[in-house]
């Protein structure tokens, strides 16, 4: 299911939402524009490549730099291709605005990054000796997909499923659009685990998601009552 759009409104600009779609924007077609050889080097300096940091010792005789960790965060702005940069800012788009809304823009900011931080830790550990690259923004917006199932439960979200020939345009619950994707993460990860077929970071897309439940309501903007003093932070609970 491709996510078209959502129900939940917002009020806010989402500055740090678009700002973040720019940033990944800029950096993708800086992409483009490198060789094949540098940017293959390019993915290996900043992305996530699991055995550099299991592994220290095979990481400093290969020529990975010593003691550097900036890959857990720089990982997250790099894509491998168009469909891999527009399926993630496209997702970012439609659930960011919503979850910024009700964190703000800093609040926001740090939590994404911290999502997309432990999303790479979550693969890290997940998939130790691995000697690929891993790149993308899926980690961190894994974490905003998690905020936003909590704090919009009642949410509907507009789907499109490409039916063999039949195109289907339809409207699903949130827990059932975030259902189905969390399910697709774990059969794609013990798939991937039985072929020892690298590609996609589905653990790490799970550990994002983990992370963003576990963690958003620690960033969230307290309410204020009328006369301007803070009462409690705005969590909607899903109906038990």
């Amino acid at each position: 299911m491709i996510p078209l759009e959502d129900t939940a409104p917002r009020r806010n600009r989402p500055l740090i939402t678009v700002g973040l779609i720019f940033v990944n924007g800029m950096i993708f077609l800086y992409e483009l524009l490198l060789p094949r050889s540098l940017k293959e080097e390019f993915f290996y300096l900043l992305g996530i490549v699991p055995a550099r940091f299991a592994y220290p010792e095979w990481a400093a005789w290969v020529g990975f730099p010593v003691g550097d960790y900036w890959p857990f965060i720089t990982h997250q702005f790099l894509h491998s291709g168009w469909i891999h940069f527009l399926g993630n800012m496209w997702t970012l788009w439609i659930f960011g605005d919503n979850v910024e809304d009700r964190m703000g823009s800093i609040r926001f900011l740090l939590f994404y990054l911290l999502s997309g931080l432990l999303a790479g830790i979550v693969h890290l550990v997940s998939n130790p000796a691995s000697g690929l690259p891993a790149v993308g923004a899926s980690g961190a917006i894994a974490g905003v997909m998690g905020a936003y199932l909590f704090l919009f439960p009642n949410a509907r979200v507009r789907v499109f499923f490409p039916l063999f020939l039949l195109p289907l345009f339809f409207e699903v619950h949130t827990v059932t659009f975030f259902g189905t994707w969390f399910l697709m993460q774990i059969l794609g990860g013990v798939l991937a685990d039985a072929s020892q077929a690298g590609g996609v970071a589905w653990w790490g897309h799970l550990g994002g998601f983990a992370a963003g439940v576990l963690f958003y309501r620690f960033f969230l903007k307290p309410i204020q009552d009328e006369g301007g003093s803070r009462i409690k932070f705005g969590i909607e609970r899903l109906p038990l």
